[in-house]
Order: C-alpha cells, then structure tokens, then sequence
C-alpha cells in the first residue's frame, strides 16, 4: 500500500513566473476530486512537484480513479519517499522496492536517477551505475536493458528521495480555473457534455444550462440531464446547472412563426437566455456541442444566424468533430449510455418535418418581429423563474 503519489503535470511547467497559480487550481482539483473517496489525503506542492500522501487506509483503485479525471495531470506515479541517509542505505530502500513491487525478477531494468538537489555527493550518471550495480548484485536473474527496459527505476533526489517505476497516464489539460469560466448549453444529447468536458480540459471552469419544455418533456428528462452534469462535474468541477422552463418561448414561436425556421429562432432565444446568466456568472463565453453539418441548424448559415444575437463568443471544441469521434469521447467519460436514454428534450419535440438548412439572417429577423409584444414577457418569466442547482460528483463516485 503506497503511501504517496508523485503527480506529473505538463503544460504547466512551461508558465514562468504565473506556474505557482496554475500549480494551486491543480491542487484545488485534486483535492475535489478525492474528498469523494473515503480515507483521508493531503495534497501538497514541494520543490516542483505535487504530492498526494495517504493519511489514512484506502482503496487504490479508487484513488487512481479520482485522479485520473484531474485535468492537468499527465502522470500519477505510485511513489516510496524516503529520507537522505546515505548511499547505501538509498540502494537499500531500491532493493526493497524492486522485491515488494516485483515478485518476477525474470525482467531488464534501467536506472533513470536525476539529483535535484545538488549537494549530493554523487551525480546521476555515478546514481545510475552504482544503483544498477546493486540491484544485479541482489537480483542476479535481472538484466540491464537500457533501449526498452520491463522495468524503468526512476530515482530522484530532493529533499525526499522519491523511488517509483509505474506512471499511470492522466488526463493532460490544464487544471479547472486556470482559464476562466464559460456557460454550458447542455442537452439530454451525446454532444454538449462532450463539448462541456473538452473546454473543461482546458482549464475552464463550466456552468450550464438546461431547457426544459413541460410537459412537452418529461421529469425523467430533466434528471437525465442532471445526471449528465453530474458526470461533466467529475472532470469540470462542481457545476452549476440553471434549468429554465422553455415551454411557452417554444408555443410562442411554434404558434406565430414559419414551422421550418423553429430550430433557428429556438435556438437564438436560447443563446440569449444563455448569454443572461452567463453574463450574471461573470462567464467568458458560451459552450455548444454543435458540429458543422450534423443537423439543419448546424450548417454555417444556421450558425451564423444563431451566432447574431450574441456578444459573448461561442465556443463549438466539437466543430471539426462527426460523430464516431464525438461518441468515442462520450463513451471514454462515461457519459454515453446517460446520453442514449430515451428521453426527448425540448429540441427534439419541436422540430420541424423540413427545418430551413440555409437561413437568411434578415429574414429570421423578419420572422422574430411577429413574437414582438408577447415573447419578451416570456422570456422574462422563465429568467425569474428558473431553478438553479449546484451539482456535484458525490453521487457518481
């Protein structure tokens, strides 16, 4: 049972004078990340490096599990730190690593050792033969491989010598917060949590919201959504989920409107709805799953009509994606089987039979003069209505 955990990050080296803010939002992630497992962890920077140690008994698999949906980790290493007590008792502490971490001793090796700290008494390429000498003395069945070795023996001397020789590969990306915040459009479908985890890499921080049409929609269509937010905030951190009842917006438009630009002036109502409590979360732009050419409202005309009644920038991480590439994501962060449940949301129930595929922004804006006098009334209700939750990952832990 390891008690601690080396954690490898990798843009974040390369930030200069600002690295130690990037470093204290990866620790803030790591630490939401594991206050859902059980046993107690401290997560701490030292000399360029972060460590989780293990303060009480825990479940490996689980830890693992946490840390791998922390963005900004490229590598999570099971590590021994010990203290400085000379050479031999260094080459001690290898041995008896190599024995309880390898029962197969029918493997090649190589010695990787880096001295940070320079007052060692031995540089890294004497660390490296002198080690490697004294596990094939202990180990004799062992050999030396030093192209493609079975076993890599990192050893690095800080202020605590730190052995290990697994990397568990992370998540890459920046850490949550490190770019800022943008609001989510997040549908019952595959593509929007998918958009919300790819901007999430990012390092930016999400909140959502969700349309919601009773009773054109059900309540289990709700909670799917929810559940999906639920997931996104595993990788996203805790998300704020705004739920605005969109049914009458949708009447509205449905009743006084051409059928076949629905999906355009939904939508555009939708991005204003958005853009409101995106500019009240102080969100730097807006998120869609939209791909270029999937759906009649997602080709470049119909973008560029719903693009209109925005100032904040839109975000589309999935523009250049079809959909293979879309799910594969989907299904790597567990969101695919919540995404297929047969639960329509408010697009799907109205759209229409033969949806304009090349719309003429002046003559949407044509058709959005009919709503005048009644929507705007609507949509001030479903702003001062709208329910708002704060979702966590404690129950998909």
């Amino acid at each position: 049972m390891y008690k601690s955990f080396l954690i490898k990050y990798g843009e974040i080296a390369i930030k200069g004078k600002n690295r130690y803010l990037f470093e204290e939002a990866l620790v803030r992630q790591i630490r939401y990340a594991l206050q859902f497992i059980e046993g107690e962890f401290q997560t701490r920077r030292a000399q360029g490096r972060i460590y989780v140690d293990a303060l009480s008994e825990y479940d490996y698999d689980e830890v693992i599990g946490a840390l791998t949906t922390v963005f900004g980790i490229v590598g999570i290493c099971p590590v021994v730190l010990t203290e400085d007590k000379g050479f031999d008792a260094l080459a001690k502490d290898v041995i008896q690593y190599l024995d309880q971490e390898y029962p197969d001793k029918n493997k090649t090796f190589k010695v990787r050792a880096r001295r940070a700290r320079k007052n060692y008494p031995m540089d890294s390429m004497e660390l490296n033969a002198e080690l490697g000498g004294k596990i094939l003395d202990a180990f004799p069945e062992m050999k030396v491989d030093v192209h493609n070795p079975d076993i890599l023996v990192c050893v690095e001397i800080r202020e605590e010598i730190n052995i290990y020789s697994k990397e568990i590969k992370g998540p890459g990306g920046m850490p949550i917060g490190a770019n800022g915040k943008a609001m989510l459009l997040l549908s019952g479908g595959i593509d929007s949590p998918v958009a919300g985890y790819m901007i999430a890499k990012r390092g930016v921080a999400v909140d959502a919201v969700y349309f919601h049409a009773p009773p054109y929609t059900s309540e289990r269509a709700k909670q799917k959504v929810i559940d999906l937010a639920r997931i996104l905030s595993k990788y996203a951190g805790p998300v704020q989920l705004h739920i605005v009842n969109f049914t009458d917006i949708q009447l509205s438009i449905y009743e006084h409107c051409p059928h076949a630009e629905l999906t355009i002036l939904m939508r555009r109502y939708m991005m204003r709805i958005a853009e409101h409590f995106a500019l009240g979360q102080n969100c730097l732009g807006l998120i869609t799953g939209e791909s270029i050419g999937q759906v009649a409202s997602q080709t470049l005309q119909s973008l560029a009509a719903t693009n209109a009644v925005c100032n904040l920038p839109v975000y589309r991480p999935l523009i250049g994606f079809d959909k293979n590439e879309i799910i594969d994501i989907s299904v790597k962060i567990d969101a695919y089987e919540t995404s297929i449940q047969p639960f329509e949301d408010c697009c799907t129930i109205f759209v229409a039979k033969h949806p304009v595929t090349k719309p003429n922004l002046r003559v949407i804006e044509r058709s959005e003069k009919k709503l005048e006098g009644m929507i705007e009334g609507l949509v001030k209700t479903a702003l001062e209505t709208v329910e708002i939750v704060t979702i966590t990952a404690e129950e998909s832990a």
